[in-house]
C-alpha cells in the first residue's frame, strides 16, 4: 500500500475499534457498493478504471497545444473547481518549467484580479473556465473581465480558440455560451461532486498543462482503488479512528506537514472533509499547519491549549530535494549541524514535534507517503476520498451534499438586487 496511516493507539484502543467495527464495515460497503445517501455522486469510486479514455486523450492533446501557444493558462474556478488542481501543480510542477498556471476566480478581490492582469501583460495566455452551471458569482465575474482582456489582445475569433470550458455535458449558462462561441469543451460529470473531481477534466486539464504526467496520476488512483476495495485497510481504520476521537471530544483535526509545498494540499483536504462532514450540527472541523513555520506561531496552542484537537502528520519518506549545511568558521551557534543535510534536520524536528504533541495530550496519527511523484499523489487523493466518504457515513451524514453553502449566496444575491 503506497499510503499508510499509523493511528495514535494511546488514544484509540482495540476495544474502541471493536465497538465501531460494524458501522465502519457498513460505511465501506456504502462507498463501494452504493445504497447510502448521496449514492448518485459515487462516480469517483470507479473513476480510476472507468474514466472517459477519449476525453482523457483530448485533455493531453489540448494541454500540449496550450503549452505550444501560451506562456500561461489561467484556470478560473472556485472550491472543488481549483483546489485539487492547485494542490497537485504546486507540489509536482517541475521547478525548471517556465510555463505557469494561474488560478483565478476564487475570490471577489479587485486587487487579486488586477494583479493577475498585470502578470499577463506581455505574455501569451489561454483560459480554462471551470463551472458546472456557469453562474457561480466569483468565477463568472472574473471570466467576464478576463475574456474581454483576451479579446482585446487577440481579437474575438482568435480569443475563442484560446478559451476552454469545463462544464455540464448538456445544459447550463456556460455550456450554452461555449456552444455558441465554439469553445472546446470538457465535461464536469453529473455523478461526481466538485470536491471529489480533481481526477476528472476539472483538475486534469490544468494539471496536464503544467507538464505533469496525468497517466501516472490516474495509475496511482487505480492502485489505491485496488488496495482499498477490501474493507480491511488503513484508510478504513483511519476513518474509524477519526470518529472514535470525535466521540471522545476531539472535534478539530489538524493536518500538519513539514514541507511548505504541501500547503495547497492542506487546502484541498480541508474542503474535502469540511464540506463532506460539517452538517446537521456535527462533524470534525479540519484545520492545517505547515511546520516548522507554524511551530513559531501556533505551536504553543498545540502543545498547551484546549484538548479538543487531534493531529494527522503527513510524512514524506524521500526528501523532495536536499541541501548540505556547509562548514563555516563564524560563531553562529549552528556549527554542530555542519555536514548534515537539511532534510535530516527537518526529519528530527518532525520526530521531536510528534513526541512533544503526543506527550502533551494531543492524539497523533501519522500519514506516510513514500515519495512525491504523480503516482503517489494520485494514490493519496483517492485514499483521502475513501477516508472521507467512510468517515462521514460512520458519523451518519451524507458525504456528498453541501446544503449550507447556499445560505451566503441567497443573502448576497438579495443584497445585490439579483432577481
Amino acid at each position: 500500500m503506497a499510503v499508510t496511516v499509523e493511528i495514535g493507539r494511546q488514544f484509540v484502543s482495540d476495544e474502541d475499534l471493536e465497538v465501531i467495527a460494524d458501522k465502519v464495515k457498513a460505511a465501506h460497503q456504502l462507498i463501494f457498493n452504493g445504497g447510502g445517501p448521496g449514492e448518485e455522486f459515487l462516480g469517483w469510486v470507479s473513476l480510476p478504471e472507468n474514466y472517459d479514455k477519449e476525453e482523457f486523450a483530448r485533455i493531453k492533446d489540448v494541454a500540449r497545444r496550450i503549452r505550444e501557444t501560451s506562456d500561461v493558462l489561467v484556470s478560473i474556478g472556485i472550491g472543488g473547481s481549483y483546489l485539487g488542481a492547485r494542490a497537485v501543480t504546486d507540489l509536482l510542477q517541475p521547478d525548471n518549467d517556465d510555463f505557469e498556471v494561474i488560478f483565478a476566480g476564487k475570490s471577489l478581490s479587485a486587487r487579486e484580479l488586477n494583479d493577475i492582469m498585470w502578470r499577463l501583460e506581455c505574455r501569451d495566455w489561454s483560459i480554462n473556465i471551470i463551472s458546472k452551471s456557469g453562474t457561480t458569482t466569483e468565477p463568472a465575474v472574473v471570466f467576464r473581465v478576463l475574456r474581454q482582456k483576451l479579446i482585446e489582445k487577440y481579437g474575438e475569433e482568435a480569443a475563442n480558440k484560446r478559451i476552454f470550458a469545463t462544464t455540464d455535458r448538456e445544459h447550463g449558462t456556460l455550456h450554452d455560451l461555449a456552444v455558441d462561441r465554439e469553445w472546446e469543451m470538457f465535461v464536469v460529470p453529473d455523478d461526481i461532486g466538485g470536491r471529489y473531481s480533481v481526477l476528472t477534466a476539472v483538475g486534469l486539464l490544468p494539471i496536464a498543462a503544467a507538464g505533469i504526467d496525468i497517466d501516472a496520476l490516474m495509475a496511482g488512483a487505480a492502485g489505491a482503488r485496488g488496495d482499498l476495495i477490501d474493507e480491511k485497510n488503513t484508510a478504513v481504520q483511519y476513518a474509524a479512528a477519526r470518529n472514535i476521537l470525535l466521540g471522545k471530544g476531539y472535534d478539530i483535526e489538524v493536518m500538519s506537514c513539514f514541507e511548505p509545498s504541501w500547503a495547497s494540499f492542506n487546502e484541498w483536504w480541508k474542503q474535502l472533509f469540511g464540506e463532506s462532514e460539517g452538517k446537521d450540527g456535527q462533524g470534525i472541523m479540519p484545520n492545517s499547519m505547515i511546520f516548522t513555520t507554524d511551530l513559531h506561531s501556533l505551536g504553543q496552542y498545540m502543545q498547551d491549549g484546549k484538548r479538543q484537537i487531534f493531529e494527522s502528520f503527513v510524512v514524506i519518506a524521500e526528501p523532495i530535494s536536499d541541501i548540505q549545511i556547509p562548514e563555516d568558521s563564524a560563531e553562529d551557534d549552528v556549527g554542530y549541524l555542519a555536514g548534515k543535510n537539511l532534510s535530516y534536520i527537518n526529519d528530527k524536528a518532525l520526530e521531536a514535534t510528534i513526541k512533544a504533541h503526543s506527550d502533551g495530550g494531543v492524539p497523533v496519527n501519522v500519514v506516510r507517503i513514500p515519495r512525491i511523484d504523480a503516482y503517489e499523489i494520485g494514490y493519496f487523493i483517492y485514499f483521502m476520498e475513501v477516508v472521507c466518504g467512510v468517515s462521514a457515513y460512520v458519523a451518519g451524514v451524507n458525504p456528498f451534499n453541501q446544503p449550507g453553502v447556499e445560505a451566503y449566496k441567497r443573502n448576497m444575491f438579495a443584497l445585490l438586487g439579483k432577481v
